[in-house]
């Protein structure tokens, strides 16, 4: 499997990285599989002196896979796959870090990784396709590298499928530890550290509720949260971000084609150049922790009550939280989450190859999902409760040149069901009023968004619809607290309304501060 110019330009700038001497001990057998990765393998020792390539035959090891250790030391890594695609950040840096170059997490967590004691075995189901698993993968790889009590292992689903089939794994990323699943979707490094080490939320709450003061905290981190934390710190004030996850919905947002200036991006391409922007500021970034209460405690100061049992003080908060996927809310739809029912068709579509599958939702989520689920599945059914579809025409005209696709409208969701997992849905006809059944092994639900706002419901005012009523400054119902972004009751959840939004936000807190 040769590596194209581009990408062996790449590896060169990357590998003069390595400090230290990689051995990679590869298990193959005469499959086709095995070859391609031999190849990749070949071209990666050519590229190094630092690498070694040992090549086996052992009915012992999942084939094709490799392992990469460090001379007469085993790290715990191991590739079953050819870790292409999104995957091959992955295999870039497990090779850097095993070659000892420096890892981007802090020297606590670090020591705290190197003490969680007991015996893990993860392992990582992945499509190549899927933009989630290399965080997975990532932060299960950093763990193996700095304890010998815990491995990993990522496995390519689509070249495994007998296992696929035997774990019934109908959702990717899913981990297993010690042979039981683990997790389901995205899960970032601290998450993984709080499931496995009990002392870890406690160690992080007592680490926050120590902070300092701050002069504006933003309470979300994504393109909205990131924006006010921008303008906020080139103000020159003390500023941190709350996030339960950086990045926010635009994580699982794969095509971006209308990001002024920009023709083309993916969502965790943008994220990342977010994430790398705030950075180059003074902003103190909280990941991983979400806010469960917001109080007033005199004009001057609020509190920031954490579900960890952090608390943070600030003299101004904006609230960027964003939004969720809605869900249905029918029989089925919560039993089968994971087992046929997802919400990523990027992430989880290559797992239904050759399959029939349905998409709930005809607006602009829907039909990119259809259209995207075509080129995989063997037949994909678009379900629209309204009459028309609501998406752009482009994509609409671009939906209507696919032969593999189905548009029903008039349908209205009533159950989703199966053996164990997905096998139908049932649906009624809102013109003839008659139950149809449509025989399917997954369903990808694209509805639209829900405001993030339950836990202010008691002290902020709401819009019927949960959204968070600003002012034109941005200011909330309690003064000094602002909200921007996809929360509020601005119309048109764009990324660039929602950039917008967070700067207009920072500018009003700001205004707040002075006079205050």
């Amino acid at each position: 499997m040769a590596l194209t110019p581009e990408i062996k330009a790449q590896l060169n700038q990357y590998l003069v990285n390595l400090k230290s001497n990689v051995v990679i001990e590869a298990f193959v057998d005469e499959s086709e599989s095995s070859t391609n990765m031999s190849e990749l393998l070949i071209e990666l020792t050519e590229m190094s002196e630092k690498i070694v390539l040992n090549v086996h035959k052992d009915k012992n090891e999942r084939t094709p896979s490799f392992k990469i250790n460090r001379p007469n030391e085993s790290t715990g890594i191991q590739f079953a796959g050819i870790p292409l695609g999104h995957e091959f950040s992955s295999l870039v840096l497990a090779l850097l870090q095993v070659g000892d170059h420096p890892l981007k997490i802090s020297d606590n967590l670090i020591e705290q990784i190197k003490k969680i004691k007991g015996n893990f075995v993860f392992e990582t189901f992945i499509s190549l396709s899927c933009h989630n698993c290399p965080d997975v993968v990532q932060a299960l790889n950093i763990l193996s590298l700095l304890n010998p009590r815990i491995s990993h292992c990522m496995i390519d689903g689509a070249l495994f499928q007998d296992e696929v089939k035997r774990k019934q794994i109908m959702s990717v990323p899913t981990v297993f530890l010690n042979g039981e699943e683990f997790s389901q979707g995205r899960v970032e490094l601290e998450e993984i550290i709080n499931k496995i080490d009990s002392k870890s939320v406690d160690i992080q709450a007592d680490q926050i509720s120590q902070k300092e003061l701050f002069d504006i905290l933003i309470i979300g981190g994504g393109p909205a949260g990131a924006s006010a934390a921008v303008y906020s710190a080139r103000k020159g004030i003390r500023t941190g971000i709350i996030a339960e996850r950086f990045g926010g919905q635009v994580m699982d947002t794969l095509g971006i084609e209308n990001f002024i200036s920009v023709q083309k991006t993916e969502g965790p391409k943008l994220v990342r150049a977010l994430e790398e922007h705030v950075k180059e500021y003074d902003v103190d970034v909280i990941n991983l922790q979400k806010a469960k209460k917001i109080k007033k405690i005199n004009n001057l100061l609020f509190e920031i009550h954490l579900e960890s049992g952090g608390i943070l003080k600030s003299k101004s908060v904006i609230i960027a939280t964003g939004a969720s996927w809605k869900e249905l809310g029918v029989p089925g739809e919560k039993e089968f989450k994971g087992r046929g029912v997802a919400y990523c068709p990027h992430c989880d579509g290559p797992l239904f190859k050759g399959k029939d599958v349905a998409v709930v939702g005809g607006g602009n989520s829907g039909i990119e999902a259809a259209i995207d689920l075509a080129g995989i599945v063997k037949h994909v059914t678009i379900l629209e409760y309204s009459s028309e579809l609501n998406g752009d025409q482009i994509l609409i005209d671009r939906l209507n040149s696919l032969d593999n696709i189905k548009i029903v409208l008039n349908a209205e969701t009533q159950k989703i069901d199966g053996e164990g997992k997905v096998n139908y849905l049932t649906y009624r006809d809102r013109k003839s009023d008659k139950e149809e059944r449509l025989d399917i092994e997954a369903v990808f639900i694209q509805i639209g968004l829900i405001s993030n706002s339950e836990w202010l419901k008691d002290d902020i005012k709401l819009s019927q619809y949960g959204e968070i009523e600003i002012n034109d400054h941005g200011e909330t119902s309690m003064p000094g607290v602002f909200a921007a972004g996809d929360v509020t009751t601005i119309p048109y959840k764009q990324i660039i309304i929602a950039m917008g939004e967070g700067s207009k936000a920072a500018l009003g807190a700001f205004d707040y501060l002075i006079r205050h």
